[in-house]
């Protein structure tokens, strides 16, 4: 989605192109020293410095609330008497998300991508207020819906403004940042919103989040108004968007009948598997699901890894709270030092003498997360202690950190360059797709095994530990480690038949 500059079109056809192209040579020299002399040389010179910093805002708030929500989800589900859906609070973004990507993506293409940045900030900070205002569990999962489409409207915007505002030399830097942003909220996040949840309640950690939307907004807005919204494809493409409308209401289903487990809840679950079925196979590489070698495993894994790390990740500050009686700051602080592993395993990917190695790197990744997985229901004996939780998350975040940014590697490495885009966001639905699905199978276990009768109540430091439930955690924990060592088996065939 990357804009095109005009000057690449067929200048060497032309019986004056060598007179033209230096021609062009000295103007973009000008421009170029123009640009550095006004302070422009840079992501942070004076030309893009309000806009990088606006991006960076707006990605650190994502980043912030996701921290955060982890946090006070436990006291929340509680509160609420909704523990039995407490998955769903998590899936329910990731499917209404897969939907705004789709959208968002032809949004783009059409009008530009500040309609739908500003669209996805404003549901954001809505959904936002819904879940913080809600006063029973399925209003909240709603909130986290809205949040949800606010998400993937933003998401896919943000790519297409850099595409469209940087010159292609500052792309990468811009890029880079992004996951640099996600840093400082992953450390911050959970101690601000544990402290929040403890002193002044969950709902404010919900609710005081839409105001620092307003600064990114402030920071962003007038450099916003000079970019280039691009030439106008002449109509959506609107067989892709109900592609993504399919599945998500295929998932939304399927997690529907899932969360009550009688005979009655086969007709949803029959009707979302119609579907979600059919529509995935058209919007995921042919051979995907066969895991056929090549393009399609590598789709798969990411799906797998991105399901089986976030189903485990998801329950871990409501097992620290309900079990082993922490507080929700301290549950929260156990996953920090996953972020910042996850950043350190993305770094030791990329260094150039690993590249004939990257099917092995994500082998051994997902073996380091399937291990990081299979530690944490070790803390439900009480003889061992709390923080080896924290230990597994530090090996299991430098997993995905190998696996993810590989994945994306070896797709570019992959796909020609007029597949690249296509198969971009088939990495991205299939990273939807595993959370979805993965999480979902989650709340399901755990609901199974009884899970969804932890009594709602006070929690904080000194609360009680314990509420017999030990069994529906653990059976969690060992599903999506087993999915993990499937991913293991995989990574064998992420490399093309070469025959």
């Amino acid at each position: 989605m990357t804009a095109i500059d005009p000057c690449d079109t067929d200048v060497a056809d032309s019986p004056t192109a060598p007179a033209e192209a230096e021609a062009e040579d000295i103007a973009n020299a000008k421009a170029d020293a123009d640009e550095a002399e006004g302070g422009g040389g840079s992501v942070l010179g004076r030309r893009y410095r309000a806009l990088t910093l606006g991006i960076v805002s707006v990605v650190s708030l994502i980043a912030f609330e996701a921290s955060a929500v982890n946090t006070a989800m436990p006291v929340a589900a509680r509160a609420l008497d909704g523990v039995e859906l407490y998955a769903y609070a998590f899936s329910a973004y990731f499917t209404a998300s897969l939907f705004a990507m789709a959208l968002s993506g032809e949004w783009c293409d059409r009008r530009g991508p500040l309609a739908p940045l500003f669209a996805g900030i404003a549901a954001f900070g809505a959904g936002l207020v819904v879940s913080g205002s809600a006063q029973d569990m399925w209003t909240f999962v709603g909130g986290r819906a809205v949040q949800g489409v606010g998400g993937g409207l933003v998401i896919v915007a943000l790519y297409v403004l850099v595409g469209r505002a940087y010159p292609q030399r500052l792309q990468p830097a811009v890029l880079a940042s992004f996951s640099a942003a996600w840093v400082l909220p992953v450390i911050v996040g959970p101690l601000v919103a544990g402290t929040v949840t403890e002193q002044a309640g969950w709902r404010w950690v919900f609710l005081s989040i839409p105001v620092l939307i307003l600064l990114p907004l402030a920071v962003m807005l007038p450099a916003l108004r000079k970019v280039d919204r691009g030439e106008p494809s002449p109509a959506m493409n609107r067989r892709r968007i109900l592609l993504a409308l399919a599945v998500a209401s295929g998932a939304g289903l399927l997690q529907y009948a899932g969360q009550d487990l009688v005979w009655i809840s086969l007709i949803p679950a029959a009707a979302g598997l119609a579907l979600l079925v059919p529509c995935v196979l058209r919007l995921l590489p042919k051979g995907t699901f066969r895991a056929a070698r090549g393009l399609p495993s590598v789709v798969l894994l990411r799906g797998v890894a991105a399901g089986s790390f976030l189903g485990a990740e998801s329950f871990v500050p409501l097992m620290l709270v309900t079990e082993r009686g922490l507080s929700a700051t301290a549950a929260g602080l156990s996953l920090t030092g996953g972020g910042l592993t996850w950043a350190l395993g993305s770094y030791t990917q990329s260094r150039p003498r690993l590249e004939p190695y990257r099917e092995r790197l994500m082998a051994v990744g997902m073996l380091l997360m399937a291990l990081s997985i299979g530690m944490v229901p070790l803390v439900l004996i009480e003889s061992v202690p709390a923080w080896l939780v924290a230990v597994a998350w530090v090996i299991g975040g430098y997993g995905m950190g190998l696996v993810i940014s590989s994945g994306s590697v070896l797709l570019l490495k992959l796909s020609g360059p007029k597949e690249a885009g296509s198969n971009s966001a088939s990495l991205q639905v299939s990273d939807a797709l595993g959370n979805i699905t993965l999480v979902g199978l989650s709340g399901v276990l755990f609901v199974g095994f009884g899970g969804g009768s932890v009594a709602a109540g006070h929690v904080g430091e000194g609360a009680t530990a314990g509420t017999g439930h030990a069994g529906a955690f653990a059976a969690v924990y060992v599903a999506m480690a087993a999915v993990a060592l499937v991913g293991a088996v995989l990574t064998t065939r992420l490399r093309p038949d070469t025959q």
